[in-house]
């Protein structure tokens, strides 16, 4: 009698979306199968829940596309014992993912009812290594830093001096970069070598702005 192998949809979305896609990291993909994105959404939108596409939440804001997330996880390749900074906590869904891959994430939203909301939603899910923060994301979060890996999910003018301040030696921190206006904007990865920042190209992406106060 054969098996019959009963797949989640998380499970499918990684063997679907992501795997054909660039998402090579194990631990990446790992992360992102065991990470229910529907208990991000509200209810009216979880049936859309493993689309490959970005989708509303509050706030005007939205949950990035799963692919978009996994690729800049891969990107900022968090370890174990990392602590990981996110700017742009949203839904929470992406930190979530983090925090399967390091040590602990710190996470800022400069809106309160985002934050409010995400950290209701990690709590109850049990994701207990992440602490979430109110405020304005471009200044950073000194109290935790630095930090081997950095996301931002807002696009930023320019890289934010003070996060690139908080990027420890070695580190990376993974942005979208805006070069222009109403035209998308370039995903990078900027990785620091002593006193040295350089970048790389990843792919142009669409996110809300960086709002610095």
């Amino acid at each position: 009698m054969g098996r019959f192998w009963v797949s989640t949809p998380a499970q499918r979305m990684v063997a679907e979306q992501l795997r054909p896609h660039g998402v090579t990291d194990e631990r990446v993909l790992e992360a992102m199968a065991s990470v229910p994105r529907e208990e991000f959404l509200a209810p009216r939108m979880r049936r859309h829940a493993y689309e490959d596409r970005a989708l509303a939440i509050e706030c005007g804001q939205t949950i990035s596309q799963p692919l978009v997330v996994a690729l800049m996880a891969q990107a900022a390749s968090p370890q174990p014992d990392d602590v990981a900074l996110e700017v742009g906590t949203g839904s929470g869904y992406a930190a979530a993912v983090l925090s399967r891959l390091c040590r602990k994430v710190i996470t800022i939203d400069r809106e309160p009812a985002l934050a409010e909301h995400a950290s209701s939603t990690l709590r109850r899910m049990g994701f207990d290594n992440v602490e979430v923060a109110v405020g304005d994301g471009s200044r950073g979060w000194p109290a935790e830093a630095p930090y081997q890996a950095i996301l931002v999910a807002a696009a930023a003018r320019g890289v934010p001096p003070a996060l690139l301040g908080e990027l420890a030696d070695g580190g990376r921190m993974v942005i979208p970069v805006a070069l222009a206006a109403e035209e998308p904007q370039d995903l990078r990865v900027y990785t620091r070598h002593g006193e040295d920042v350089t970048y790389r190209s990843l792919f142009p992406v669409l996110f809300v702005p960086l709002r610095p106060d």
